[in-house]
C-alpha cells in the first residue's frame, strides 16, 4: 500500500456549523459567501489567482464518518456503490468544490457558492478553466432519475 500525508494550506469559514442543513452542493449553494484563509507559509502561491472567476477546492472532510462501499446518497432512497456518489464518508475524504472567486485581500479568498462546513481543512486550490474543465456529452447515470430532490444534507454520513 502506497502511503500518502498531506499538510492542510488553509481552513474555510462559512456559516455552516454543522452537516445537516449544509448544501449538498455548490449548484445549490449560489448566494452562501465564506471565505478561505491561507496559512501564511502559502500566501504567495495566491499570486496571479485573482484574474480566474471561479475555483476548485480540494478539502478534507474532517467531519465525516467511516465510509461504507454502498450508500444511500443525500438525492436518492436506493443503496448506490460509494464511487458513484459524492458522499463525504469516502476512504481518504477529499471533497472538491468550484465556488466564485468574488476577491482575495491578503490571504483570505472571498468566495460564493459555499456548500462546506465551517473550519473544513483546505487541502488544494486550482483555477476553474472551462476550456480544461467542461465537458460535453455528460451521462450522469442514477442521478438522471434523481433531479429535484432534496438540496441540503442530513446526518446520515456523520
Amino acid at each position: 500500500m502506497v502511503m500518502c500525508e498531506y499538510n492542510a494550506i488553509g481552513v474555510v469559514h462559512s456559516p455552516f456549523k454543522e452537516a445537516r442543513g449544509t448544501p449538498i452542493q455548490p449548484s445549490r449553494a449560489k448566494d452562501v459567501m465564506g471565505t478561505v484563509e491561507i496559512f501564511d507559509e502559502y500566501v504567495e502561491g495566491l499570486d496571479d489567482l485573482d484574474g480566474f472567476s471561479h475555483i476548485i477546492l480540494l478539502y478534507h472532510f474532517h467531519r465525516s464518518g467511516p465510509y461504507r462501499l454502498k450508500v444511500k446518497p443525500f438525492l436518492d432512497t436506493s443503496l448506490r456503490g460509494l464511487f458513484a456518489t459524492r458522499a463525504p464518508s469516502r476512504p481518504n475524504p477529499i471533497g472538491l468544490s468550484v465556488v466564485e472567486l468574488v476577491g482575495i485581500n491578503g490571504n483570505t479568498l472571498s468566495v460564493r457558492g459555499l456548500d462546506i462546513l465551517d473550519e473544513t481543512p483546505v487541502l488544494d486550490i486550482k483555477p476553474y478553466v472551462g476550456e480544461f474543465d467542461d465537458r460535453e456529452d455528460i451521462r450522469t447515470g442514477w442521478l438522471e432519475s434523481a433531479r429535484g430532490r432534496t438540496d441540503v444534507a442530513d446526518d446520515r454520513f456523520e
